[in-house]
């Protein structure tokens, strides 16, 4: 072949080839083992243009010389060291061939293919010994004549993929690590081994916490503690220089020359310390790494603010525990307190749905029957609690008067039975005339077979209820008996005590407050009777209630017979409605993503479908057993669930989708009754995308839905809405003129100067609850700064914090959405204000006899002031030991 004709024939091998075609065209490959290009064989030239023509990263390699060929796609896997082609891949790839030189030969010698994926390579492209992961195919690359010329691989760079899991998998365990652990140093030493489970990331850690004005050494990983300083004054000091701690790490053990030092920061801001990272010597410290360190120290951060909050908790507790000599006088007002204000809400809400006059939208009736419909279950509970406080108190007693039981029973079951027949049981009831007069005190009597009958329908998912009544003797024998799921013989004893439950027991529902059973025991006995229960797992449970016909305490005020009272057909309805399958909501138009909802209480799914459904698509399950087929069936962008359930509950519902690979990324909100620090890090260290605790509002839950669904990052979020009601109705507060919003808001007055000698401090939080464990550190470093006694101040902690909750939780519509809290601290008084901007009602003398008086009250001099620009509640005591009546 003439020298025109090979150029030619070149040209048009390395044509489209992009940079790579052209560099191979412009190389004089006489000069390489190789030979020139016009001497090449058709094998040859036929794996050049198969690299050339891929988009994917492809290297040839030919001739036992290795002699490497490449394309676009891979020149920026070896880096600084492209142009190479031509050259002896064994060259180019010097310090990680000792992981490619077996696979490679392989593949030569064998003719087999070879996988290897997530391959750690050593590469020094950057200036550097880089740790790199590649997955890589190497075949063999055969000659005309049917011999291996030479080798052919493919690979591609997962170092990125590596790095990414391998962080999130620390950090995770970051967030489990010490959820229950209040000491802080065994915390801090957890954290710190657990850092050093990963020394590829982090060579060394250490924690320095602040004290005293200084930083001392708290835990340390991967590094002996006495090379790190035991203090230093300031995190400027930190890190020490790295080089003389002589640590080496990193994949390829490599001296660690460089450290970060990252501020450790409670949720309020608080300054607890500082996270030395070593950095590992064979990764860039990029802005990926600097993410990752900076997440690590946030975790080790809220573990150690929760720690401390966990203590706080702890030391409030142990004074609530002291403060329970004062039980027997709250139980005896407490009556008033709760049943006036529910008198309150229920009168006037019943009032208006009753109005003819007065019509109401459909969704404002709607939202108002929701709301009588709990408040009459609310009234319920707080009746029965007042009913066993009573008797612990020896102050119950039956009123025994005449009664047609029968009858009486007949029409007790009968309002349970649509529940019970929706629910798919059958209820019999056999209660035929008594041979004799019976004397019950007809509203005990009602609670006994109620009680009997909702455990019943709770606990029975197939088969029948059956209740029959006969006289035995001098007594009245009443027999419950169903079909459900029994109850272990090891736990028929205690069935009966207060706030008992049957630990993996199966129900319709988790809600209740644990008393009704014992309810029962307790009003039977006042009649002088008793109940006992015969139960067998699988197979059902018998209780029988035996009573002594009696003798009558008094006679009938009206003469009527005996009839199910209000609270009975409330009882009713909710049963009703808590079996009451409804459909799902039509989607929105537009709707993007789904959300599922997840509670077994009716109404608070029919609440949230309300406040979701306008957004999104909305799906509703009763328990978390249901939700795991429905997802299976449908996957939803969002699941929003309660943490008590029946059969499968919120956190093994949790469990169940974080472990499956399917259902891993989906976000999980939990909504809970437990409040407080303690059930948000045990939602949160369970793997819980957030936590909610009820009573929420509406918006904060559509907003935390909708940053939800942005993280899923499958759907774009619908346009924001504004801060009212997702659904249209008038709003209810119209209705009631004392509640209507003032025209202006209030100014705030300008807080006066401080006096000589006296320490002040102003602060002003967000009115809700999670502001509390806000105040409650700024109170505490306030108070240790003026050098209170610690006893005084940690009981002046808890009175303010119970005057914050009050301004929070019953300030009605705040013309302001925060409260103020003033503190001074002179040389013998201690002066702290709490102020909200809401209107409050106005209160008798008895309103004030409940316990968040009593608990301030225990600790300092409390006066409120109530006024038409807010509340000012003035927390007064002396110093301990400055006070007139110190020794």
């Amino acid at each position: 072949m003439t020298p025109g004709a090979a150029s030619a024939a070149a040209g048009d091998l390395f044509s489209g080839g992009g940079e790579a075609g052209r560099l191979m065209a412009a190389l004089d490959w006489s000069t390489t083992p190789v030979g020139a290009v016009g001497t090449w064989s058709a094998g040859l030239r036929y794996a050049v243009r198969t690299v050339l023509a891929s988009r994917y990263p492809m290297v040839l390699t030919w001739g036992p010389e290795y002699t490497q060929f490449y394309n676009d796609a891979y020149a920026p896997f070896i880096g600084a060291k492209h142009p190479a082609i031509g050259e002896d891949i064994r060259v180019t790839l010097a310090e990680g061939w000792a992981a490619l030189a077996d696979p490679v030969d392989h593949a030569i010698t064998a003719r087999e293919a070879s996988w290897l994926p997530r391959l750690p390579l050593l590469l020094e492209r950057a200036g550097y010994r880089e740790e790199t992961y590649f997955t890589v195919s190497h075949a063999p690359a055969f000659e005309d004549d049917g011999s291996v010329g030479g080798m052919l691989g493919v690979c591609t760079e997962v170092t990125g993929e590596v790095l990414g899991e391998r962080r999130q998998r620390l950090l995770h365990d970051l967030s489990s690590t010490g959820a229950s652990m209040t000491d802080e140093d065994q915390l801090l030493t957890a954290l710190c081994g657990t850092l050093g489970s990963d020394p590829l990331d982090l060579p060394f850690a250490a924690v320095y916490r602040h004290g005293d004005g200084a930083l001392r050494r708290a835990a340390v990983a991967g590094c002996p503690p006495e090379r790190l300083p035991a203090e230093v004054p300031g995190p400027q000091a930190l890190p020490d220089p790295v080089a003389a701690l002589g640590l080496r790490g990193g994949a390829w053990s490599d001296p660690v020359t460089a450290a970060v030092a990252l501020p450790l920061t409670a949720p309020g801001g608080e300054p607890l310390g500082q996270l030395v990272a070593g950095v590992s010597p064979n990764l860039d410290l990029d802005e990926e790494y600097r993410t990752f360190l900076e997440l690590a120290a946030g975790q080790v951060a809220t573990a150690l603010g929760n720690a401390r909050a966990f203590e706080a908790e702890r030391r409030r507790a142990e004074a609530l525990a002291e403060l329970d000599r004062a039980k027997t006088a709250f139980f005896s007002d407490v009556s008033h307190e709760l049943r006036t204000p529910l008198t309150l809400l229920l009168g006037p809400i019943s009032d208006v749905l009753a109005d003819p006059g007065a019509p109401l939208p459909d969704g404002a009736r709607e939202q108002l029957t929701l709301a009588l419909r709990n408040g009459q279950r609310l009234q319920r509970l707080v009746n029965d609690l007042m009913d066993v406080a009573a008797i612990e108190a020896g102050r119950a007693a039956a009123v025994r008067v005449e009664t047609d039981v029968a009858a009486f029973t007949t029409e007790l079951a009968g309002v349970l039975r649509a529940a019970a027949e929706r629910a798919g049981l059958t209820l019999t009831v056999d209660c035929p005339p008594l041979p004799r007069p019976v004397f019950v005190d007809p509203r005990m009597w009602e609670k006994v077979v109620l009680n009997l009958l909702s455990n019943a329908v709770k606990y029975t998912f197939v088969g029948s209820i059956a209740v029959t009544q006969r006289a035995a003797g001098d007594q009245l024998v009443l027999t419950v008996r169903d079909t459900g799921i029994g109850i272990p013989a090891a736990e028929l004893p205690l069935v009966f005590d207060r706030f008992h439950r049957v630990q993996g027991s199966v129900a319709r529902t988790r809600e209740g407050t644990g008393i009704g059973l014992a309810l029962v025991r307790e009003l039977v006995a006042l009649h002088g009777g008793s109940v006992t229960v015969d139960s067998e797992p699988g197979v059902g449970s018998t209780f029988t209630v035996t009573v002594p016909f009696g003798s009558p305490d008094a006679t009938p005020e009206d003469g009527a017979p005996a009839s199910p009272s209000a609270a009975a057909l409330g009882t009713a309805a909710s049963w009703e409605q808590d079996v009451t399958v409804l459909p799902d909501p039509v989607a929105p138009p537009g709707a993007t993503a789904t959300v599922l909802v997840v509670d077994d209480n009716a109404d608070m799914r029919s609440y949230l479908v309300r406040v979701l459904s306008p957004h999104w698509a909305v799906r509703t399950c009763a328990d978390g057993e249901e939700a795991l087929r429905s997802i299976a069936e449908h996957r939803p962008d969002v699941v929003v669930t309660d943490v008590m359930m029946p059969r499968v509950d919120g956190f093994e519902l949790l469990r169940r989708l974080k472990g499956a690979p399917g259902t891993r990324s989906i976000p999980v909100i939990m909504l809970t009754a437990r409040a407080g620090q303690e059930a948000a890090v045990e939602g949160l260290a369970a793997g819980a995308d957030d936590h909610l605790a009820k009573p929420f509002q509406a918006t904060e839950l559509v907003h935390r839905v909708r940053v939800a669904v942005e993280r899923a990052g499958r759907h774009r979020p619908p346009p924001p809405q504004p801060a009212a009601s997702p659904v249209p109705a008038p709003d209810v507060r119209a209705l009631v003129p004392a509640s209507r919003r003032p025209a202006t808001p209030l100014p705030t007055p300008p807080p006066p100067p401080a006096g000589e000698g006296v320490t002040r401090e102003r602060w002003r939080f967000a009115s809700v609850p999670q502001s509390i464990a806000g105040l409650r550190r700024a109170l505490r470093r306030f108070l240790a700064a003026a050098q209170l006694d610690e006893d005084q101040a940690y009981d002046l902690t808890l009175a303010t914090c119970e005057a914050a909750t009050n301004a929070i939780e019953h300030a009605q519509d705040p013309s302001e959405p925060f409260f103020d809290v003033t503190a001074e601290a002179g040389a013998d008084t201690v002066v702290i204000t709490v102020r909200d901007y809401g209107q409050w009602r106005e209160r008798g003398a008895s309103m004030d006899r409940g316990r968040g008086g009593m608990l301030m009250s225990a600790f300092a001099d409390i006066t409120a002031t109530p006024g038409p620009e807010g509340t000012t509640v003035v927390i007064r005591a002396h110093r301990a030991g400055e006070g007139p009546n110190s020794a």
